[in-house]
């Protein structure tokens, strides 16, 4: 055997000696990476929960205000069509003024409401997308460890 072969036959062999440790050591980085990973998803499912009950609040809310809204027009219609009754005109255009700018509110409102709802969806989306980040995750890890003990 020449110098040349004993050299790559030693290097050969260094290398097959220190492959199964660098193996273990990136089997150890993959486990503390989806450790991690882990607890990242969960924080963020933790935000979305916090976020969709915040939604739900705010529609709640723009519903009660939607209805109150509602309320108003009620009123001023009935006290418009009492004042075109009675005949009084600067009334009626006051009535009429009233009537303009609680419609004006209630669309305001209607546009809030959906904006909320599509805010509402949007968190669903991203709560479910999360939790199949946080399975795919948790699959990984048991796949890392059950990899880990067997070598």
């Amino acid at each position: 055997m020449t110098l040349r072969t004993a050299i790559a036959v030693t290097g050969v062999a260094a290398a097959l000696l220190t492959a199964p440790v660098l193996v273990a050591d990136v089997r150890a980085d993959d486990v503390t990476r989806d450790k991690n990973e882990i607890r990242q998803d969960r924080r963020e499912l933790r935000g979305d929960r916090r976020e969709i009950r915040q939604d739900r609040r705010e529609l709640r809310n723009d519903t009660k205000e939607i209805r109150g809204d509602r309320r108003e027009i009620r009123s001023d219609r009935r006290e418009l069509a009492a004042d075109r009754k009675a005949g009084d005109k600067e009334a009626v255009k006051d009535d009429l003024k009233d009537l303009r700018g609680d419609r004006k509110e209630l669309k305001g409102d209607v546009k809030e409401r959906r904006a909320d709802a599509r805010d509402l969806r949007q968190d669903r989306r991203d709560r479910r997308q999360d939790r199949r980040d946080l399975r795919g995750d948790v699959r990984d890890l048991k796949n890392d460890r059950a990899d880990q003990a067997t070598k």
